[in-house]
Formats: C-alpha cells, sequence, structure tokens
C-alpha cells in the first residue's frame, strides 16, 4: 500500500484529491495538510511514501517544505496550477521526483505516483518545453550588474564593484531592461525570479 500525504490550501480541492486516491486500491490517504509546515508534521508522524504538495501555501510554501522533505525517505509530488520555470528549476534543484499540473486528467496523477514509486521521475511535458524555450537573454556581465541591482546597490556603487564608469552601467542597466521587454529594474528583477535566472 502507498501511503500518501497531501499538502493543499484549497478546502474543496484537498477533499477532492483524497477521495480520487483513495479509490485506488494500492494507495491511502494518510494525512491532508492546509500547508507546507503541516506536511512536515504529518510527514513525520506517518513516514508516507509519497508527499503531494501544492506551491502557494501560508505559512510555509510546498516548494519551502519540498526542500526540508529531502532528508525524509518520502518521494515528493508538486502538484499545481504555475508552469513556471523558476519554481520548476527550483522543485528539480531541490530534488522533487515529479512536477504536475492541476489541470492534468485525474487518472494521470495516480499512474505518475505508481511511476515515480519504481523509482523514475515524472514532469508535465509544458515545462520541459518551457525550459527549452526559455533562455536566459543576459550576458554574464549583464547577470553581475542586475544581481547588484537586486542588492539594492545603486549606479555608483556598481560601478566601483565592477571597476566601470556610471554611463556604462546605466547602458547595462537600459540594455537589460530592452531584452526583459520591462519597464523598470523592479519589474526586471521580478522577471528574472519568476524565471529561476537569478540565482
Amino acid at each position: 500500500m502507498i501511503k500518501i500525504v497531501i499538502a493543499e490550501d484549497q478546502s474543496m480541492l484537498l477533499g477532492a484529491l483524497g477521495s480520487l486516491l483513495d479509490l485506488e486500491v494500492d494507495m491511502e490517504v494518510v494525512g491532508k495538510a492546509k500547508n507546507g509546515a503541516e506536511a512536515l508534521t504529518l510527514a513525520e508522524r506517518y513516514h508516507p511514501d509519497i508527499c503531494i504538495m501544492d506551491i502557494e501555501m501560508p505559512v510555509k510554501s510546498g516548494l519551502d517544505a519540498a526542500e526540508q522533505l529531502i532528508e525524509h525517505p518520502c518521494k515528493v509530488i508538486v502538484l499545481t496550477t504555475f508552469a513556471r520555470t523558476g519554481y520548476f528549476q527550483r522543485a528539480r534543484k531541490a530534488g522533487v521526483d515529479g512536477y504536475l499540473l492541476k489541470d492534468s486528467p485525474s487518472e494521470e496523477l495516480a499512474s505518475s505516483i505508481r511511476t515515480i514509486m519504481n523509482g523514475r521521475r515524472v514532469y508535465a511535458p509544458e515545462l520541459i518545453d518551457m525550459m527549452y524555450d526559455d533562455e536566459n537573454p543576459l550576458t554574464e556581465r549583464e547577470t553581475q550588474v542586475i544581481k547588484l541591482v537586486a542588492e539594492g546597490k545603486n549606479t555608483k556603487e556598481i560601478a566601483s564593484e565592477l571597476y566601470l564608469t556610471n554611463g556604462t552601467v546605466r547602458n547595462y542597466v537600459s540594455v537589460i531592461l530592452d531584452k526583459l521587454e520591462v519597464a523598470n529594474r523592479i519589474e526586471a528583477i521580478s522577471k528574472l525570479k519568476e524565471k529561476g535566472w537569478l540565482t
């Protein structure tokens, strides 16, 4: 019997997922959590084979919890609405075994759980496509500049740290905004974080 803990902050979806998986003859939902912190507590208590995590939850996100669950022998599936490369890259770094989208057919979840229990990883095909389509357009130097911007440094401080003139730094920032198709530095940082390019 495959023991499962589900973490999902939407009560109706949490109940529906639990009921669906309990219908499978080889699966049992042993715990339901409304956030990542509860999921970790349930994982300690029940030692599940699989933890299914939403990403955006109160108290502790699914990705934060997944990073901590690596210390447990249980496998982790991220089940989310968000097909974002930044989330996907972070999930892969955390070593999750599956990353599935909520709009997938329900029978896909059960078959993915069995595949993962057999030692394989399962990722939504849309995410694999996005990874290849979505390359960071910034050069190494441009990335250095925007990282310093993200740290809160002003043009003068960046110029001093990278041995550039103020004008050159301003030029770099202008090129970065153009390449990312954003209006200002805050939008640039936000986009880079979302895409997982600001590591």
